[in-house]
């Protein structure tokens, strides 16, 4: 399934993306009429993603019947019964989950990210331990076409095209070869990044103060574009071996596969298990590939367009502009 987060008639909706991904149906209205047929209860879970995400297996199990039900139903003259199929330029996409509990990414999960940063080649503490950060994701997160804003203390934003996951299940201290069973889907996010901040003047800066200002460049408002959906887990059995790629202007800075990272989801999930509960609706992006702008010293500017596209889940589109404050 492809379940999207959307808004419709000015009201937030939870829905299926049909056809191709083409054409939308608000679960929660495709439940009540199917409730009505079948003279039962609805099931009380489709009016947002983290409602969905927080009913676990049962209320997969629960979108997937209906998502059958809506492909298969007869309808009248010719068009298909059950709520409108909506087509998706309609509708306003916004992040499959709008505002995750935890929003948790990996940095230097890639061999050849490392080296190109400066770096001479891999180190064996690369290989050791995952370096996971979190960005405020209440600010951070946008949805497909909104446009990622340059604030005035931008001076470097940058690219991050990535694989994201999408927790179902609240796990703590999961061992790795079970991880995966506690994975709902997965999306794109883009891992936005200023990569000179610095907000007020200093008289020298410290390796520590330059790793803060690294951290803090991942914070800024609307850094964080994800969708345009969350692709269950049993549309995608090996996420380890996805084509990534994105372009900015419609020129590829970035390709890759999953099959390059250095700490897989099953790993990255028990590292992070160990150290704090992960819950429904929390999102783990999973690094970025090599050519990012940094590299050669180019920067997205006003009037720039950002395509992240992953083999198996789309393309997450997302313009720039620039913000007043």
């Amino acid at each position: 399934m492809r379940l999207v987060s959307y808004v419709a008639d000015s009201r937030p909706r939870l829905g299926v993306a049909i056809d191709a991904g083409q054409r939308v149906v608000d679960l929660a209205a495709l439940d009540r009429w199917l409730a009505r047929r079948e003279q039962r209860r609805v099931h009380g879970c489709f009016d947002s993603m983290l409602e969905l995400l927080e009913a676990g297996e049962a209320g997969m199990r629960a979108a997937r019947r209906l998502v059958r039900a809506v492909r298969t139903l007869p309808g009248a003259h010719g068009r298909p019964a059950g709520p409108a199929r909506t087509p998706i330029e309609a509708v306003r996409l916004l992040a499959p989950v709008p505002q995750p509990r935890k929003l948790l990414c990996l940095a230097g999960n890639y061999r050849e990210h490392i080296e190109e940063g400066g770096r001479a080649r891999l180190q064996q503490q690369d290989l050791e331990t995952p370096r996971v950060f979190m960005k405020p994701p209440s600010t951070t997160v946008i949805g497909p076409d909104s446009p990622i804003l340059i604030p005035p203390v931008g001076r470097a934003i940058d690219w991050e095209g990535e694989l994201a996951v999408v927790i179902g299940r609240r796990a703590k201290a999961v061992a790795a070869e079970h991880a995966l069973r506690y994975v709902a889907g997965y999306t794109i996010m883009n891992d936005v990044s200023e990569r000179d901040l610095l907000i007020r003047p200093r008289t020298a800066s410290r390796p520590q103060d330059r790793w803060f200002d690294w951290l803090n460049g991942k914070w800024l408002d609307t850094f964080a574009p994800l969708g345009p959906w969350l692709v269950t887990r049993d549309e995608i059995p090996d996420p380890q071996a996805l084509a990534i790629s994105t372009y900015v202007n419609g020129e590829r800075r970035q390709h890759s596969s999953t099959a390059q990272m250095l700490h897989p989801i099953p790993r990255i999930i028990e590292y992070i298990s160990a150290i704090v509960t992960l819950e429904p609706g929390d999102v783990i992006s999973t690094g970025t590939i090599a050519g990012v702008g940094a590299a050669t010293g180019t920067f997205l500017q006003p009037g720039d367009r950002v395509e992240v596209q992953i083999e198996g889940i789309g393309v997450l589109r997302n313009p720039v502009a620039a913000a007043t404050k």
